[in-house]
């Protein structure tokens, strides 16, 4: 029995280093990360491979682009749409959690989040869709560092440029020309509302918009001048 004991709390001992050590490789990408622009993110990578498992060539669209090349517009969309309290949190708006919560408990499935932005990225950037428990722990912890690490300008430029807003398509950039033939500094209120809603289901919406959908970006861009923005 005490050999048993022991085995296992040297077992213990490595899993909780590999644990470590694997949030200090996370820590250090967001260190860097907050001077340099990531070149790809975990769901971009696994976009890809679903995309080549059909098309051996395929391709991501993607540019990156500073904050300042974003329209002012799809920027409090995006914030109205994903994330009105985005400039008030720390990474986790507690008052969004408890209403996705609730609005859960009365359709009685899940059809809301409560996901900040800082969360979302931190899903982009490391992890994977799936949904667990441990997934969404490891989501929080990210979530903790990008805020501990970054300012809101910055958590908001990665952001816009790494979310997936199509089959295939990568930050607002692309998904601008994708969509309407036009760079992210041109989109207008209209068209920044019709993108920020489709953030929850990008591919597909690209597809058919529902009308439920339709009549959301307009009140996405009824909300927009309130939205406060780094």
């Amino acid at each position: 029995m005490k050999t048993f004991w022991r085995v296992t709390g040297r077992i213990l001992k490595w899993l909780l280093l590999l644990v470590l050590a694997y949030q200090l490789w996370l820590f250090a990408h967001i260190l860097v990360w907050k001077w340099v622009n990531p070149d790809e993110t975990s769901f971009m990578s696994i976009r890809l491979d679903e995309l080549r498992e059909k098309n051996p060539k395929a391709e991501l669209k993607h540019q990156w682009v500073n904050y300042a090349q974003i329209s002012t517009h799809l920027k409090r969309a995006v914030v109205a749409a994903e994330d009105d309290r985005f400039m008030l949190h720390s990474g986790f708006d507690l008052r969004g959690i408890e209403q996705a919560l609730k609005k859960n408990q009365r359709k009685g499935r899940s059809v809301a989040g409560g996901s900040s932005i800082t969360q979302q990225l931190a899903k982009n950037l490391f992890l994977s869709p799936s949904r667990s428990y441990i997934r969404k722990a490891e989501e929080a912890v990210v979530a903790l560092m990008i805020e501990l690490v970054w300012d809101k300008r910055r958590i908001l430029e990665v952001y816009l440029n790494v979310v997936e807003w199509g089959n295939g398509v990568f930050g607002a950039e692309a998904a601008a020309r994708h969509y309407y033939k036009v760079p992210a500094s041109q989109i207008g209120p209209s068209a920044a509302a019709r993108m920020a809603v489709m953030l929850p289901n990008p591919r597909k919406y690209e597809k058919a918009m529902p009308a439920w959908v339709v009549r959301h970006a307009s009140r996405v861009q009824a909300r927009m001048r309130h939205s406060q923005i780094p």
